[in-house]
C-alpha cells in the first residue's frame, strides 16, 4: 500500500474487541438469530411471544422452558408479598416454640440428669430469639399471629407435626428423676421432628427469603439436637 506521493506505508493493524464489544455483538447476534428476517425484506419478523426462557428448577427438580409471558409473570410472583406457606409457617412455628419452652421449663425444675437440663437451656436460648425474630416478621409484614386461618404450619388446619398433647404435657408435669428425663427427650425428639417436616415443607412452598433462612436455621438445629437426644436416650 502506498500514500498519494508513491511512499510505502505499514499496514494499520486490526484492533481486537474489547469484552463489552464482544458481548453485544454476541448478544446483537442471538437477537438476529431469534427474530429472523421477513422474506429477505430486510425487516425483522414480529414474534408475539418473543425468546423462550430456561427456569431452573428447585433442587432436585427439571428446569423449566417458559414463554417470555409466563416468565414475565413468574418474575411479577416471586416480587409479590409472601404467599400462604410463608405466614402459615411463621404463625405455626411461634406457636410450635412457644410449647417448646413450656417442655424446657419443666426441665429446668424436674430434670435429674445434667445433661438434660443443659440441652433444655440450650434449646431454650434458641428459640427465644427465634420466636421475637418471627413476630417481628409478621408484623412488617402486616399480619399478627393467628387469624385467617394460619398457625397450623401449613398442614390444612389439622395439629401441627410433632406437638405433644395436654395429656402428655401433664403426664410430663408430674413425672420425677430419670422418668421425666425418659420422658422429656422423647417428646422432645418427637417435637424437633414436627419442626423439621414444617421446615421443609415451607421450603417447598413458601416464597419469602428470609423466612426461608428461618427455616434453613431450625431444620439444621433441630436436626443436630435430635442426633443429640437420641444418643443421650
Amino acid at each position: 500500500m502506498a500514500d498519494r506521493h508513491g511512499f510505502p506505508t505499514a499496514p494499520v493493524p486490526r484492533r481486537p474487541l474489547r469484552r463489552p464489544a464482544l458481548a453485544a455483538l454476541a448478544a446483537l447476534t442471538a437477537l438476529t438469530a431469534l427474530t429472523g428476517c421477513d422474506g429477505g425484506s430486510g425487516e425483522a419478523a414480529p414474534s408475539a411471544a418473543g425468546p423462550s426462557v430456561i427456569a431452573p428448577g428447585r433442587p432436585g427438580e427439571a428446569a423449566e422452558t417458559l414463554s417470555a409471558e409466563e416468565a414475565r409473570k413468574a418474575g411479577e410472583e416471586r416480587r409479590d408479598k409472601p404467599n400462604e406457606a410463608d405466614f402459615s409457617y411463621v404463625s405455626g412455628m411461634i406457636e410450635h416454640h412457644e410449647q417448646a419452652l413450656v417442655m424446657t421449663g419443666l426441665a429446668e425444675e424436674h430434670a435429674s440428669a445434667g445433661a438434660v437440663r443443659r440441652l433444655a437451656e440450650r434449646i431454650s436460648a434458641a428459640q427465644k430469639p427465634e420466636i421475637t425474630a418471627m413476630r417481628s416478621w409478621l408484623r412488617r409484614n402486616g399480619r399478627g399471629e393467628g387469624g385467617d386461618g394460619h398457625g397450623h404450619g401449613g398442614h390444612g388446619g389439622g395439629p401441627m407435626p410433632g406437638m405433644a398433647t395436654e395429656e402428655q404435657l401433664e403426664e410430663l408435669r408430674q413425672a420425677r428423676g430419670g422418668e421425666f428425663d425418659r420422658l422429656f427427650l422423647k417428646l422432645m425428639i418427637t417435637h424437633h421432628e414436627g419442626a423439621v417436616t414444617m421446615a421443609e415443607d415451607v421450603a417447598r412452598d413458601g416464597r419469602d427469603v428470609q423466612v426461608q433462612e428461618m427455616a434453613g436455621d431450625v431444620a439444621v438445629q433441630q436436626t443436630v439436637e435430635i442426633g443429640r437426644m437420641r444418643s443421650m436416650l
